[in-house]
C-alpha cells in the first residue's frame, strides 16, 4: 500500500476520496487549510507543505476555489512534490474547460497544463458538474418568487461518490495521462432539473427560462460542458435528491 496525500481532503469530493483510500488500506494524509497536522494554505506553500509531502508516493489534488489562486496553489504543490520525489500527481478537472470561456474554467485548464508539464507522473480526470453543485444553484435560485433557469442550457450532473471512486482507483494505479471524461447518466435541461428540485423540496415556484449574455453562456448553450458520449455515471438527479434531506 502507498502513502497518498489528498489536497482538499475535507471538501465535497476529497473527503470521499480519503474514506475510500483508507478503506483500501492506504496511508492517507489530508491537506487543507484547517486540517491538522497538515493545515496548509496551498496558495502560500512553505515548510508545512514540504513536511506534508515527505514520504508521499501519490498526490490527489482536489483543492480548488472559484475565488482564484488555483494556479499559484498548483505551482507550490508541484514544486514541493518534485522536492519530495512524489511519483504520481492525480488532478480532478471539469469537462469543457477548453471549450467554455469561463474564468474558473480557464484557471482549471491552466492547472491541467501545469500538471502535464510538471515532470511528475500525472493523471487528469475531467468530470461534469456534481449533483451537489446543481442543488446549491437551484436552492439559491428558489429563494426568489420565481425560479429562473438559464434558457437553452442543459446539464449532466454526476454523483460525487462515483467520481471519488474513480479518483481512488486512478490514485492506486500508475500515471495514465489524460483519462476518458466522466459524465452523469443523463443530459437534462435546467428547467427539468429545477422542477425535479421543486418536487423533492415540496416548494411551488414558476420556473422561468431567462436568456443570458456573454461568451461563457454561449459556450454552455452549445453544450461545451457536456460529455454525452461518456455518460458513465449511474445515479440520476432524482435519485440523488431522494437520498438527501432537501429544503
Amino acid at each position: 500500500m502507498t502513502t497518498i496525500l489528498v489536497t482538499g481532503g475535507t471538501g465535497t469530493l476529497g473527503r470521499h476520496v480519503v474514506e475510500l483510500l483508507r478503506a483500501d488500506g492506504h496511508e492517507v494524509r489530508v491537506l487543507s487549510r484547517h486540517a491538522r497536522p497538515y493545515a496548509v494554505d496551498l496558495r502560500e506553500g512553505g515548510t508545512g507543505l514540504d513536511a506534508a509531502l515527505t514520504g508521499v508516493d501519490t498526490v490527489v489534488h482536489c483543492a480548488s476555489s472559484p475565488r482564484g489562486g488555483d494556479e499559484r496553489a498548483a505551482r507550490n504543490l508541484i514544486g514541493a512534490a518534485r522536492r519530495a520525489g512524489v511519483g504520481h500527481l492525480v488532478y480532478i478537472s471539469i469537462v469543457g474547460v477548453d471549450r467554455v470561456p469561463l474564468g474558473y474554467y480557464r484557471s482549471k485548464l491552466a492547472v491541467e497544463r501545469l500538471v502535464e508539464e510538471s515532470g511528475l507522473g500525472w493523471t487528469v480526470l475531467r468530470t461534469t458538474q456534481f449533483h451537489d453543485l446543481v442543488l446549491a444553484v437551484l436552492r439559491a435560485a428558489a429563494r426568489l418568487p420565481v425560479l429562473p433557469a438559464p434558457a437553452g442550457v442543459r446539464d449532466q450532473p454526476v454523483e460525487v461518490t462515483e467520481v471519488a471512486a474513480r479518483l481512488a482507483e486512478l490514485a492506486a494505479g500508475a500515471p495514465a495521462g489524460r483519462v476518458p471524461d466522466m459524465g452523469g447518466p443523463e443530459v437534462r435541461t435546467f428547467p427539468e432539473l429545477a422542477r425535479a428540485y421543486l418536487r423533492a423540496s415540496g416548494r411551488r415556484r414558476p420556473v422561468v427560462s431567462v436568456p443570458l449574455a456573454g461568451k461563457a453562456y454561449r459556450g454552455f448553450r452549445a453544450g461545451g460542458h457536456l460529455a454525452p458520449e461518456r455518460a458513465v455515471g449511474k445515479v440520476t438527479f432524482e435519485e440523488f435528491l431522494a437520498r438527501r434531506a432537501i429544503s
